[in-house]
């Protein structure tokens, strides 16, 4: 295995033609690894022509373009026009010759520079984070300390002066140095945790007076006191000023959603303001414009994502990013004081820490929807924009089939160059994933925004695409097989993969490696348009977004528990069921007792506490059973996808732009194929064409008809918008093709995937046709060309 980057070179020196080769043996995946990760070693560096001789992942430098300068004679014989070899160093390169020019004359050439070729680092050590439990309902909290919640800032204090001093508490995960943020009579704040405090500690504060701030809101009823010397500030002009009242029951600092130019906004109510009040905001220009459609037509529709029992996503006004709201039938925002089965909704919060080159860690936890906030822009490493908010939200209005072209632009528009070098991978069939991850956790998040190309060692073949497309499909398919233990089927849908909570038992050294890689070839094969195999349980896909886990997700991963916790509704005293906030789980017949709060066995279930335990239990089933499997594949997976550019999807939109259409639509199938060769001008009215069409509708059934397409396009999967959108090798719509060619030509069917295109000899009968097809499907291989 080898994997290496490489830069576009000037040189003339030319490579042999790539042959159309079918494999002699099927190509088979190998097993997973169970070896720890290796060791970081230090970098090597080696010549671009050696950098593919051992394993490993390769970064190309081919930065220095001058080149080098030789003096060389043109030999005898050699006429102007005429092509030459000579040896320039250590390297023979090629030398056309000039006009005007004699054998035995001079001359002057340069010649680039060899790219550095430096081998990356295995892959490094994954951060593990303290096994702590920190799912404890709010109401619980804020029993324990007293009736104080520990996100919420203590009652102020007198600080000898004219300023009010408040006790606030660490966040979990908050290092010394490092900021966090807090909220008090409206006005949000970044407190620095003190060096030598740590999470959970309590810190005192001392706000600074409130200023007028028109992005939360300023009383407008009132009269601003009067300054000297200052000139009148104009309103900003890609700005637009708003000026609403505060509606009724809304106190300062609470938060209450309008309707502005189109936009549904969050507002909060100034520290200086009551209800009834006027009070003044504004709101980028971009934002309030109409937006225009394809075919046109303006709407000024807000672009919100709107969700179950009232949740939708907004643009917070203080800070332009996206935040989860519930309103109530009169728009009000309303949220849940307690636990309720009905209204309550979670989003996962990952609290990223140190960011390193290669490998980000973070913890994960679920937190209310309401606090689920997301950035509404993607920077780039000048840290300039490179989308912007307006843009993000103009796109969360548009088709499905428009989301995905916006997408995918936009992806392109942060991908690294080809100039800036791009990622080559050699890899062996028989050692797939140990080849695969070990090269992929090797590289930084710009090497994985690279084009890639993959070589499957010991097969000829160029990768114009299908080899591409079937390593996605290679890899992900063992990533999910059952059989591996790191997925299990879901007890209620068996096409849908459920993380196994005991997958350490499978691979006790490297389970968390392999999931961090899963993340990664996930978020990978979404950035480059490549279908992945293994569709996962609904939540993983509202994980990945951020979108809100409601107590009916539980009904799609765990039935009986779901029934279960129902049932405790309905009950006159749960307390005659002798339930604590714990729960069993049974590991090849071991049981363990998980405590869902800290201390649970010694918490009795009772009416009382009811709301906090179905929470626990929601929370338990949604994330803390699989907290460390789930945390690493969400890290790989941000470590190539900005989050801000997926909140234009829903969680279904989402699953289907990553494995495509569930079923294949045979009418689409065919009402989108071309036709060339033999076949060109009769189309599907040729006998043959004909008999293909009623073996592969009528005769196929669904697992021969994902073969079939899987030997022609490199993968059994459908893009999400149908066939209408397969792609080439060149990224360009490429429609599956039938090519006609005699019998004498090709006698079994022929695929070049990177054009998903079958070669279909003029076969005889229709028998005949079905028996060719069956032996070339079954044969895994691709003749390249």
């Amino acid at each position: 295995m080898g994997f290496f980057s490489r830069k576009k070179s000037d040189s003339t020196a030319s490579y042999p033609a790539a042959r159309n080769r079918m494999p002699t043996q099927p190509p088979t995946s190998g097993n997973l690894s169970r070896r720890a990760p290796s060791a970081p070693s230090a970098p090597q560096t080696m010549s671009a022509t050696n950098g593919s001789a051992g394993p490993g992942a390769f970064s190309v430098d081919s930065s220095s373009s001058q080149g080098s300068v030789f003096r060389v004679s043109v030999p005898q014989g050699v006429t102007p026009g005429q092509e030459f070899q000579v040896y320039a160093g250590n390297r023979i390169v090629r030398v056309r010759c000039p006009p005007d020019t004699r054998p035995g004359q001079s001359l002057q050439i340069t010649v680039p520079n060899e790219p550095v070729v430096t081998q990356n680092r295995g892959p490094p050590e994954l951060y593990r984070p303290p096994d702590q439990n920190d799912d404890m309902p709010r109401h619980m909290r804020e029993q324990q300390n007293g009736g104080d919640s520990s996100s919420a800032p203590r009652p102020p204090s007198s600080d000898g002066g004219s300023q009010t001093a408040y006790m606030v508490t660490i966040p979990r995960g908050v290092r010394g140095g490092q900021q966090f943020p807090v909220t008090i009579n409206g006005q949000q704040l970044m407190v620095t945790c003190p060096a030598n405090a740590t999470a959970g500690m309590n810190v005192r504060i001392v706000p600074p007076k409130p200023g007028p701030d028109i992005g939360r809101g300023t009383d407008v009823t009132r009269r601003p006191p009067e300054r000297q010397n200052t000139m009148r500030q104009r309103p900003d002009s890609t700005t637009q000023m708003f000026e609403v009242v505060v509606p009724p029951g809304i106190n300062a600092g609470q938060p209450f959603a309008l309707m502005a130019g189109g936009q549904r906004v969050l507002v909060t109510c100034p520290p200086n303001a009551i209800s009834g009040q006027k009070i003044r905001f504004q709101l980028p220009i971009a934002l309030t414009q109409p937006r225009v459609k394809k075919d046109g037509t303006t709407t000024q529709k807000p672009p919100e994502l709107v969700y179950d029992d009232g949740w939708m996503r907004s643009i917070r006004v203080t800070d332009m990013k996206f935040q989860w709201i519930r309103m109530d039938t009169s728009g009000t925002v309303k949220l849940p004081e307690r636990f309720d089965v009905e209204k309550s909704a979670y989003v996962r919060f990952i609290d990223f820490g140190d960011k390193d080159q290669r490998i980000r860690t973070g913890t994960l936890s679920l937190v209310p929807a309401d606090q689920g906030v997301v950035e509404s822009r993607v920077r780039g490493t000048d840290g300039e924009d490179l989308v912007t908010y307006a843009e993000i939200a103009s796109a969360q209005g548009k088709s499905f089939e428009e989301k995905v072209d916006w997408f995918h632009d936009t992806c392109r528009q942060i991908r690294v160059s080809w100039n800036e070098g791009h990622m080559r991978m050699n890899v062996r069939r028989e050692s797939m994933l140990s080849d695969s991850m070990e090269a992929v956790m090797s590289l930084s998040c710009k090497d994985l925004r690279k084009d890639w190309r993959f070589y499957f060692i010991g097969e000829e073949g160029i990768d114009a695409g299908g080899l591409s497309r079937e390593w996605f499909q290679l890899v992900t398919q063992d990533l999910f097989n059952p059989d591996n233990g790191l997925w299990s089927l879901n007890s209620l849908n068996q096409m849908c993969m459920d993380i196994n909570p005991a997958s350490e038992l499978s691979h006790p050294e490297d389970h968390l490696v392999y999931f961090r890689f899963l993340g990664r070839v996930l978020g990978k094969g979404l950035f480059d348009r490549q279908l992945v195999s293994g569709h996962m349980v609904r939540h993983y896909y509202k994980h990945l977004l951020g979108w809100p886990i409601t107590f009916d997700d539980l009904e799609l991963v765990d039935e009986d528990i779901f029934n279960s916790c129902k049932t405790l509704q309905t009950m006159e005293d749960v307390s005659c069921l002798y339930l604590d906030f714990t729960v069993t789980e049974d590991t090849l017949g071991v049981k363990k007792e998980i405590e869902l709060v800290k201390n649970g066995a010694d918490i009795d279930v009772t009416n009382d506490n009811l709301p906090e335990y179905l929470e626990c239990r929601l929370k338990y089933w949604m994330v803390g059973r699989v907290r460390p499997q789930l945390t690493e594949l969400l890290l790989g997976f941000f470590d190539v996808i900005p989050e801000p550019l997926l909140t234009v999807f829903d969680f279904q939109e989402l699953e289907l732009v990553m494995c495509g259409m569930p079923t294949i639509d045979m009418d689409d199938w065919k009402a989108q194929t071309e036709y060339s060769g033999h076949y060109e001008d009769e189309g599907e009215d040729h006998q043959v064409v004909q008999w293909f069409w009623e073996v592969v509708s009528d005769v196929f059934d669904m697992e021969y008809k994902a073969r079939l397409l899987q030997f022609v396009t490199g993968t059994a999967g459908v893009p999400a918008r149908g066939f209408s959108v397969l792609q080439g090798n060149d990224g360009n719509i490429r429609l599956f093709t039938i090519h006609g060619l005699d019998v004498e030509q090709c006698l079994y069917p022929r695929a070049h995937t990177c054009f998903n295109r079958i070669d279909l000899p003029k076969y005889s009968t229709k028998e005949e046709l079905e028996e060719k097809i069956r032996v070339a499907v079954n044969v895994t291989g691709f003749d390249i060309e």
